[in-house]
């Protein structure tokens, strides 16, 4: 969350702009959002990785598969182009999660 309240402050919406719908935003305004997932989602499963008993790798993608719910469920109360909902479910959930497995070993 606060890589989306950093973003706002680093590059802030226009009045004009809705930022409940994201379809019309500029390309600057997904940098924010997709790192946050991206970095929340690799961060969840590096810290998973560090503190479960075992180095299995189902722990960060139960982390993974809840950030991907999280991720589809905002996909259907924010629209948003198709491009950025691909590479946000694509790149930022399940790949991140094994990222933070292998780098926590």
């Amino acid at each position: 969350m606060g890589l989306i309240i950093g973003g706002g402050i680093i590059v802030p919406m226009s009045e004009t702009i809705n930022p409940m719908n994201a379809i019309n935003w500029e390309f600057k305004y997904f940098i924010f959002p997709f790192l946050a997932h991206s970095i929340g989602t690799l961060s969840g499963a590096f810290i998973v990785s560090k503190i479960s008993r075992n180095s299995q790798i189902i722990m960060p993608l139960i982390v993974g598969f809840y950030f991907l719910l999280g991720g589809l469920y905002m996909g259907t109360i924010l629209p948003a182009p198709a491009w950025f909902m691909f590479l946000d479910l694509v790149l930022c959930y399940i790949p991140m999660a094994l990222f933070g497995w292998k780098i926590s070993k």
